[in-house]
C-alpha cells in the first residue's frame, strides 16, 4: 500500500539573484512499512527531496513544483497550519548532523518534550515520563541523567540517538533518516542502523534513508533510487540494482566502494618513524581556581614503527588517541616517550633544532576547508610552507614548482588564482595533499583524510595518495575509523583502544585472524558495511 508519492518534483534554488535547479522532475512512491533508500554523491539532490517533502525550505531561499501526496493531501499546495500538524508528528526527520540540530543551551529533556507538547495536550508529569521511555526505546544508558544534559556533554552516538527519540516521539508513519551515520565510528554506525530496523519493525514506520554510503543501502533498504544532477538515473529493487546495475553511473558508485586489500609494493626495511612508550596525557582542571585534578590518559604507552615507503593503518573509534599520537609524533603536541625520526631522536629537541624538520615531516587533516584560510588563494596557500621554511626565493621558480604539484594532485594550474569556496570537497583535499607534498617530505600523517567525503571522491583521494607515495617515496601514518578504507590501503596496521595500542599486523593477519577481542568486535561491525 503507496503512502507517500512523490509527482515530478521540482526543487529550485534563489542564490545571488540566480534561480539554481537542485531537484529536476523527480517521482517515486513509499510503500507502507518498507524503506526506500535515495543515494548519490554530495549535490545530487537527495536532501533536497528530503526537505521539500515536509517544504521545509521557506520561499524566499526556494520554489518547489509538482506533487507530494500524503494520505489524500498535496503537501506542497496546503496550507501551512495543515503542514504543521503533519511535520513531527506524522512525518518525522532525523538530521545529518544532530549537534547543529539540536539547541545547545537547553536540557534533552526539554528539546524532546517540545515535541511531545506541539502535538499532545499532556501534563507535564506525562512528558516527564515520555521522555524517559523515549531515551529507554533509542536504548541510551543512564537515561535519568542524559535527560538532564546538555548536548555537548553527550557523545555522536547519544546525540544521534536523541534526534532518534525526538523523530519517533509522536508515533509517526514516515521516517526520513538524513545521513544518519555521517561521520561516526563503524561501531556507533552498525549500532545506529540496528536501532532505526528495530523502531521500524516495532512500530510499523515506513522509513525514508538519504544516504551517500551504498553498503548501508544494501544492508537496510528494500527499494533505491540513484539520483545524479537532481535527477533519478536509476531505480527499482534493492538486490536487483546491486546485481545488475543498467546505469554506467550506478556501476561507477559501486565500482568505488574501497572494499579489495592493497597489494602492498617491496618496501624498504629502513625505518622512518620509531615511536617507543609515546604518552600524552592531558590535565583534567577543577574549581574556581583551575586546580589540576588528574589526568586524561589520551595516548598511554605507544609504540609505533613505520618503515620507509610504507603506510601503516592507526585504527580506532573516535577517543581511542588516534589523532593525539599522530599530533605527538610531529611534536605539534606535548609528549613524553622516545620519537626517532630518520634515525634521530626528536623528542626534547628545542624548536629552534625542530622547525628545519618541519618539511620533512606534514600531515593532512580530516577537514579540508577549515585547514586552510579562506582569504587566501590556492597559491598563496601553498606557497606559505614554501615561504616559511625559505625554499625557492625566485617568483617564478616557485610559481613553477607549485603548478607542477597542482598537476601531480589532479587541479588544473590554471585554477590557482581561485579560493578554497570555489572547489568541491575532493578538490580541497588535492590541494592540502598539494601544500603537504611542495615541501617534500617524507613522512605525511593523514588524520581521517576522507571522512567527509563522498565514497567514489574517497577512492579517487586513496587512488591518489598511492600514486603520490610512489612517485614521491613517502611513507604514510593513515589514520580512521572505517576498517574497510584502512584495509584497502595499508601494509600493517595498529588498532588502538582507550589511549593504546591493543593489537598490530599485517592487514591479512589482522583482518583475517584478529587475536583481540575488541579487534574482532571493530571487524564485525565493518563486514556489516561490505557489498
Amino acid at each position: 500500500m503507496c503512502i507517500l508519492k512523490v509527482e515530478n518534483l521540482y526543487v529550485n534554488f534563489f542564490i545571488h539573484g540566480s534561480r539554481i535547479k537542485a531537484v529536476d522532475d523527480v517521482s517515486f512512491k513509499l510503500i507502507r512499512g518498507e524503506t526506500y533508500s535515495l543515494v548519490g554523491e554530495s549535490g545530487a539532490g537527495k536532501s533536497s527531496v528530503a526537505h521539500a517533502i515536509l517544504k521545509l525550505y521557506p520561499p524566499r531561499i526556494a520554489d518547489y513544483m509538482g506533487r507530494v501526496i500524503f494520505n489524500g493531501i498535496d503537501l506542497l499546495h496546503t496550507d501551512e497550519s495543515t503542514l504543521q500538524k503533519i511535520r513531527g508528528n506524522r512525518i518525522s526527520m532525523v538530521f545529518q548532523e544532530p549537534m547543529s540540530s539540536l539547541n545547545p543551551l537547553h536540557r534533552i529533556e526539554k528539546q524532546i518534550g517540545e515535541i511531545i507538547r506541539i502535538h499532545t495536550d499532556i501534563s507535564n508529569e506525562q512528558v516527564q515520563e515520555r521522555v524517559m521511555e523515549l531515551l529507554k526505546t533509542v536504548r541510551i544508558n543512564n537515561p535519568e541523567i542524559k535527560m538532564k544534559s546538555y548536548p555537548h556533554q553527550l557523545s555522536g552516538g547519544e546525540k544521534q540517538r536523541v534526534m532518534i527519540a525526538m523523530a519517533i516521539a509522536n508515533k509517526p508513519d514516515i521516517l526520513i533518516a538524513d545521513e544518519p551515520t555521517t561521520s561516526l565510528d563503524v561501531t556507533i554506525q552498525a549500532a545506529i542502523l540496528d536501532l532505526l530496523l528495530e523502531l521500524k519493525e516495532r512500530f510499523g514506520l515506513t522509513l525514508l534513508l538519504i544516504t551517500h554510503d551504498l553498503s548501508i543501502v544494501k544492508r537496510i533498504a528494500n527499494y533505491v533510487a540513484v539520483m545524479k544532477d537532481g535527477k533519478i538515473v536509476e531505480s527499482g529493487d534493492v538486490q536487483k540494482i546491486f546485481e545488475s546495475p543498467e546505469h554506467e553511473y550506478t556501476r561507477y558508485l559501486i565500482s568505488s566502494i574501497a572494499r579489495k586489500p592493497f597489494v602492498a609494493g617491496v618496501k624498504k626495511s629502513v625505518p622512518v618513524i620509531e615511536v617507543r612508550n609515546l604518552k600524552v596525557y592531558y590535565p583534567i582542571l577543577k574549581g574556581v581556581f583551575r586546580r589540576k585534578q588528574g589526568y586524561i590518559k589520551a595516548v598511554d604507552g605507544v609504540n609505533v614503527t613505520a618503515m620507509d615507503g610504507e603506510t601503516v593503518g592507526l585504527v580506532g573509534e573516535s577517543g581511542s588517541g588516534k589523532t593525539s599520537t599522530g599530533l605527538a609524533i610531529l611534536r605539534l603536541i606535548k609528549s613524553t616517550g622516545s620519537i626517532v625520526f630518520m634515525g634521530r631522536e626528536i623528542q626534547g629537541l628545542p624548536v629552534s633544532k625542530i622547525r628545519p624538520l618541519r618539511s620533512r615531516m606534514q600531515i593532512i587533516f580530516q577537514d579540508p576547508y577549515s585547514s586552510m584560510n579562506p582569504r587566501m588563494t590556492v597559491e598563496q596557500i601553498i606557497a606559505e610552507g614554501l615561504k616559511a621554511h625559505g625554499m625557492y626565493r625566485d617568483a617564478g621558480e616557485q610559481r613553477r614548482v607549485i603548478e607542477k604539484v597542482l598537476e601531480d594532485v589532479e587541479i588544473d594550474p590554471a585554477m590557482k588564482n581561485r579560493y578554497p569556496h570555489e572547489f568541491s570537497g575532493g578538490q580541497r583535499q588535492r590541494i592540502n595533499i598539494a601544500r603537504a607534498l611542495v615541501l617534500k617530505p617524507k613522512f605525511i600523517v593523514l588524520d581521517e583524510p576522507t571522512s567527509s567525503l563522498d565514497v567514489s571522491i574517497e577512492a579517487q583521494i586513496v587512488e591518489l595518495l598511492k600514486r603520490l607515495q610512489k612517485i614521491y617515496g613517502l611513507t604514510y601514518l593513515f589514520i580512521s575509523h572505517n576498517l574497510r578504507l584502512i584495509r584497502s590501503i595499508s601494509d600493517r596496521v595498529y588498532v588502538m583502544y582507550r589511549g593504546r595500542i591493543v593489537e598490530e599486523g599485517s592487514v591479512d593477519r589482522l583482518f583475517y585472524s584478529p587475536k583481540n577481542n575488541y579487534t574482532r568486535e571493530l571487524i564485525k561491525a565493518s563486514l556489516v558495511f561490505d557489498l
